[in-house]
Formats: C-alpha cells, structure tokens, sequence
C-alpha cells in the first residue's frame, strides 16, 4: 500500500492493529525517530460522514494540537496524505483503563485512588483551558507500562469558553452519559465530565457498571435512584461519597472538576506515586 510506504519511508514500521472504530483504526508501530512503539491513528476520511469529517475531526485536530499534559497522550505528529487519509501519531501504551479493571475484577482502593487522582488532573487540565472532553470512559483511559494514566480520543471533544457554554449534541456513550444528556435537553459539557468520573470511579471500585444501560430509555429513571453496590464488594465509605457527589442527578448539585480534586479522599502523600508492578 502507497501509504504504508510512507510511513516506512518516515522511519515507522507497522506492526499489529491494536483498535479499530467506524472511520479509524488503530496500529502499533516501531518508530526509529522516537526510538520506542507508537500508536498511530488512521483516519480514513472517504469514509466518514460530512459531519464528522468537517466538524468533530476538526475539533479533535484542534483540541491535539494544543494540549499537552502529563496524564494526556502525546502526539507527535500529524501526516497528511493525498487519499483523504490521516495519520496521527501518538505515543503507546499497554493496555487500558477497561482491560485492567476485567483482569482483577475491579482495582484495589489504593491503586485506584492514584490512578483516578490522575484522571482527575488530566480533566482539570483540560477544563482549565476551556476544553471538554465528552467521552470519558474507562477504554479512553489509556495506562503505560508502570500505570501511568493517559486520557485519550478526543473525537467528542471541543472548546468550551464561556459560563456556562451549553451542548446540545449527543454524543458519547450511553452508560457514562448523564440524565441531562439522555433526556435532550442543553447541558454543560464540564458536568458531563464530572458525571462520567463518577461512572469510572465506580467501575475502579467494583468491577461492574453502576446503571443496566441495555434499555438507554430507562436509564434517567435508573439514575435518579439511590446507588446500589454488589454486596461482594467493601467499598470505603468515604469512596461512597465521593462517586455519589460525582453522580449527582442534577447538575446544578454536581460538582466542578476544582471541587472534585479537593476532596479529601484523593489528596495523595506528597511523593507517593504509582509503583511499577
């Protein structure tokens, strides 16, 4: 293929898909530039929809451009080429944030307390600087070898500048979604963040979702409702109040992302980190 050849040409070797979604996958490759694997995203825009190739894409190219975060992926390059193909490349990771949690059956307390303070300080990043992400779920939480947290996929993503700048477009998934959301109605995109935090924090704790997202119709009803917890799980409860602050039903009671990061539960020992497994 001409554009594999490219990219050889560049200096990557393709290797293994790692993802694959409606208008993009996801390819392992050894770079000789970076001396190490990279991701590279492959954006076939002949294939995509009129609206995502000239609004989401965008925005998401946009959004890659100007952040740079500790506990956000890396990119290091952007490759055009004449097919209506992109490339992004970006650095690797191991596995993800979904993967973890299905290996162990949830996450320990401890563990989960440094990983979710390091998504917490990745969301702050971003709603600091007048970006939303708008799909956080646990398959957009990239890890690295040692555990370090990388937020990633930013398709749903968008510049949110003003107080409040409402939303008014779907997107997202439905189990990490808020009610605002399902309902229809215009929403701040930075509580949807905040809800969506409390989704992961759950699943990190428990193994399993907090809400039955098979019937979306329902799934408001379901999260008025008061939290149930497995009855095979001890979950802290200082924790409980945590994930029942981030899931509050409206969003005017739901906290900001500086709120959420002043809790006390995640208020970490100074020089404490994640140890390598």
């Amino acid at each position: 293929m001409h554009t594999e050849k490219v990219l050889r040409d560049m200096g990557y070797k393709m290797e293994s898909m790692i993802g694959e979604g409606s208008y993009s996958k996801v390819k392992l490759a050894r770079s000789q530039k970076h001396n190490s694997h990279v991701a590279i995203k492959v954006v076939d825009r002949k294939k995509a929809p009129h609206d995502f190739v000239h609004k989401f894409l965008p925005r998401e190219l946009a959004l890659l451009r100007t952040v740079r975060h500790e506990n956000i992926v890396r990119v290091f390059e952007f490759i055009e080429v004449c097919n209506g193909r992109l490339y992004i490349v970006m650095e690797a990771a191991v596995t993800d944030l979904l993967q973890k949690v299905q290996e162990g059956n949830g996450i320990p307390a401890d563990l989960a307390k440094v990983m979710f303070s390091q998504i917490v300080s990745g969301v702050s990043y971003l709603h600091q600087h007048g970006i939303v992400h708008r799909d956080l779920k646990c398959e957009n939480i990239l890890l690295t070898a040692d555990n370090q947290v990388r937020l990633t996929d930013f398709g749903f993503g968008r510049f949110a500048t003003g107080y409040p700048d409402l939303s008014q477009t779907y997107c997202g998934s439905a189990a990490y979604a808020p009610p605002e959301v399902l309902l229809g109605v215009p929403y701040d995109p930075k509580k949807y963040d905040v809800w969506s935090l409390g989704v992961i924090l759950y699943v990190m704790i428990t193994g399993c979702m907090p809400f039955d997202d098979s019937n979306v119709t329902a799934l408001p009803l379901m999260q008025r409702k008061a939290l149930v917890y497995p009855d095979d799980v001890t979950v802290e409860e200082n924790v409980r109040a945590i994930i029942s602050l981030l899931l509050q039903f409206s969003p005017s009671t739901r906290p900001s992302i500086k709120q959420v990061s002043e809790q006390s539960w995640l208020q970490l020992p100074t020089g404490e980190g994640i140890k390598k497994k």
